[in-house]
């Protein structure tokens, strides 16, 4: 798993980590007391995407309603 700081990470690079925690959980070489630690990081991922997600789409829906009143 990354070591970089969340902050910095991109959403790009969130979802690049997210794929390969999928791939190591689908791997025989997942054992059971890594489980717990991947499913905890891919569920902080998975809320980090989600906030820059739903932050986008404020924001989009602010730029529209700027441009509609023009």
């Amino acid at each position: 798993m990354e070591n970089t700081s969340d902050t910095h990470l991109s959403y790009s690079q969130s979802i690049a980590e997210l794929e390969n925690i999928v791939r190591m959980m689908q791997s025989d070489k997942c054992d059971i007391d890594s489980l717990a630690a991947y499913t905890r990081r891919a569920t902080e991922l998975l809320d980090m995407c989600r906030r820059r997600l739903t932050a986008t789409e404020e924001q989009l829906r602010e730029t529209l309603a700027t441009l509609q009143q023009q």
